[in-house]
């Protein structure tokens, strides 16, 4: 009975998290990351393009940065037009309990959109693992979406973390450009080879990479969980 009792409550908290994260504009957002891939996929088989996973991969970046942005950029505000913010104050530890879930149910809510995304490129252009795909998208996501989350916290203006996060998106592009044949690249292509490169030394660049993606996506979700222990910034 106990563990009946705890499911149920469990799919109600997910359920309304889920009603707060996605509420509003993410639907226009989700249409836009399917249009744009939709769009990205028809312009490769116009060119007649080589298609490989490497390929694939390029076209899911931009649309999986786009699932992210709305919920980790306008959560903040939608809690406060919710007008739960001084509810989820009054919880002890708030930045675990709350938003450190919210998290989780976001990044996992959009790795099984990425799945299905994956699944349609493996329908219309190129055989590749769904699951491996969004797995491997999920480290420049969620690199990206701790970076909005955390200035949200500061910013606690969806418009305004708007602006900020797109600046930093170009910032980081141009950067990405740069280096792009070393582990520094937040958008390294894991599954596109350089020329000239053994195989062993390109997998030693790419787990360096994801090392250093997962340790930067730590670092911005725990500084946006201690923001948030600024109560009076918020109520």
């Amino acid at each position: 009975m106990e563990l009946r009792q705890s499911i149920n409550l469990v799919s109600k908290l997910v359920k309304y998290n889920l009603k707060v994260i996605f509420a509003g504009k993410f639907v226009w957002f989700l249409s836009a990351a399917l249009l744009f891939f939709v769009f990205l996929m028809v312009e490769v088989v116009w060119e007649q393009s080589d298609i490989d996973e490497g390929m694939i991969y390029g076209l899911l970046v931009f649309p999986g940065l786009l699932l992210i942005f709305y919920p980790t950029v306008f959560g903040i505000q939608n809690d406060e037009d919710a007008r739960v913010l001084e509810l989820v104050f009054g919880i002890p530890d708030y930045r675990f309990k709350v938003w450190a879930t919210r998290l989780l149910i976001i990044y996992i809510a959009v790795f099984v959109l990425l799945i299905l995304f994956s699944g349609l490129a493996v329908v219309l252009l190129y055989p590749v693992n769904p699951v491996e795909m969004a797995f491997q998208l999920m480290f420049p996501v969620i690199f990206f979406g701790n970076i909005a989350f955390m200035f949200s916290t500061i910013v606690r203006s969806g418009n305004g973390t708007a602006v900020i996060v797109i600046i930093i998106g170009v910032l980081l592009l141009i950067f990405s450009e740069i280096v792009e044949r070393t582990f520094w690249n937040i958008l390294l292509n894991p599954f596109s080879v350089p020329r000239n490169f053994l195989p062993v030394i390109w997998e030693g660049i790419v787990l360096k990479n994801r090392i250093f993606l997962f340790l930067g996506s730590i670092i911005w979700a725990m500084a946006g969980l201690l923001n948030l222990q600024k109560r009076e910034k918020f109520i």
